[in-house]
């Protein structure tokens, strides 16, 4: 039997955006071979079921979303700088009408928080690896003398992160961009103190 062919990137982020808009539990089959075009057969072949279909399309937006952040830090502006843009980014998606104000891991862990080992493993790794990026920028902050605390790169991470996502989550009954702004500089001033 032939392998069905089909561009795995596009499936996965059609999915990644059902899954995001409807939460795992609330997105049918249905739902999923209407985002992704392939038949339940194909999804099936593919991805072996829902959860592995997931697991994949995290692993898709995880790669989507490490590369969009790096983008935001391979030019020579000081680290501060890049972050603030970087939070622009993010308030600017939090103020748009579409699936890409939600995080996808965000919203996966408040669902399935105690119910998948497997999933909650997944996500738990794919948070490490946010906040060891985020590290090693407040690593080079502290370096380059752009900030001085008396916390270390990885408490300035998980700060920061934390921070990140209560402003994705905030944004959903608050999606007002002036109010997101403010509260992003006012995330980054706590954790950028010179």
């Amino acid at each position: 039997m032939r392998n069905a062919e089909f561009d795995k990137q596009a499936v996965l982020r059609h999915a990644m955006n059902t899954f995001m808009e409807y939460g795992y539990a609330k997105t049918s089959m249905q739902k999923l071979t209407q985002a992704t075009g392939l038949h339940p057969g194909s999804i099936y072949c593919a991805f072996g079921n829902k959860q592995g279909l997931l697991l994949q399309a995290i692993a898709q937006y995880q790669q989507d979303k490490n590369e969009e952040f790096l983008s935001f830090f391979t030019n020579t502006a000081t680290v501060i700088d890049n972050l603030s843009a970087y939070l622009h980014h993010i308030v600017e998606q939090c103020t748009r009408c579409d699936t890409s104000k939600v995080c996808l891991l965000s919203k996966t862990l408040s669902e399935v928080s105690g119910h998948d080992p497997t999933i909650m493993s997944v996500l738990t790794d794919n948070i490490e690896i946010y906040q060891q990026a985020l590290t090693a920028q407040f690593s080079q902050a502290i370096d380059n003398k752009e900030i001085t605390s008396d916390k270390s790169a990885q408490e300035l991470a998980q700060f920061f992160a934390m921070g990140i996502y209560g402003l994705r989550t905030y944004s959903q009954s608050h999606p007002d961009p002036e109010v997101l702004a403010r509260l992003a500089q006012q995330l980054l001033a706590c954790v950028c103190q010179r």
